[in-house]
């Protein structure tokens, strides 16, 4: 396990894959998903939270530090690989506050409490650089994207969803690149850092659903959001008053409007787009 007193990376360290000395090869890297071990996803979480961690190599094209790692299995459960984004490798922004790798965590939290499994489980630790989040790896076909993926209508529903929880979590980067289609056909939202801001500022591709009414299902987890309250595990990550008091509005704003937004202006697209 790496020493936590290595220092601390930045957004354009040259991070060498220990295996091949090439950090581009730990991205090509195709780390097994399905092996999770007894007790599901419990037991998936307390490994992302406690295993120790092995740092492959760094992940390319990323803007802040982001690393492919392994955290320790046994017999029953293999090597677990995941993304590892520390709070040292972020770059600072005019308008978020340091601490994407919460904003990651949330909205796998928020995800999960609305039962939509758009997200990858994702955790909050402390690792080779420090706290950040680990969420797992997703082994995906990377030819594919948002606009791959809409040409198939069977996706449409999937893709309905990651829409409506961008929508909640007020995403502000989702590219078409940060649509995974797994093996077993499932997508799954990743870089999830820009979101939950007190400010509308929705990016997104996802925008060919507009106009259309949400699904009723859709619309029963945002009722239940509004009954419950923010979930303690979305709470504890989202500290801030207003950013908390926006998610609800815009939960509100859904359900009363009950179809999915235009973007009359646009201009609310991520760049680049893939």
């Amino acid at each position: 396990m790496a020493s936590t007193d290595s220092p601390a990376p930045t957004p354009n360290d040259d991070q060498p894959d220990p295996a091949t000395g090439n950090a581009d090869d730990a991205a090509g890297q195709k780390a097994g998903t399905g092996a999770l071990g007894a007790g599901g996803q419990e037991a998936l979480r307390d490994r992302l939270t406690a295993a120790d961690m092995d740092v492959e190599g760094r992940m390319p094209w990323s803007s802040n530090a982001t690393f492919l790692v392994h955290l320790d299995g046994d017999e029953d459960a293999p090597k677990l690989s995941a993304i590892y984004k520390p709070l040292k490798g972020e770059r600072p922004l005019w308008d978020f506050p340091e601490g994407l790798y919460q904003r990651e965590a949330a909205t796998y939290e928020l995800s999960a409490s609305l039962g939509f499994d758009a997200v990858p489980l994702t955790v909050v630790r402390d690792g080779p650089y420090g706290i950040g989040s680990v969420q797992r790896f997703v082994e995906a076909d990377y030819n594919e994207h948002y606009f791959t993926q809409l040409e198939d209508e069977k996706n449409h529903d999937q893709l309905r969803t990651l829409c409506l929880l961008d929508l909640l979590a007020n995403q502000t980067d989702r590219k078409g690149g940060h649509c995974l289609l797994d093996h077993d056909g499932h997508i799954w939202g990743i870089d999830n850092g820009l979101s939950f801001h007190a400010e509308f500022k929705v990016r997104t591709v996802i925008w060919d659903f507009a106009g259309e009414a949400i699904d009723r299902g859709l619309l029963d987890a945002i009722e239940g959001l509004l009954d419950n309250g923010i979930p303690d595990a979305v709470s504890e990550l989202i500290t801030d008053t207003f950013e908390r008091e926006a998610l609800m509005g815009r939960a509100r704003a859904l359900l009363a409007e009950s179809h999915f937004p235009h973007d009359p202006t646009g201009h609310r697209y991520p760049w680049p787009m893939v």
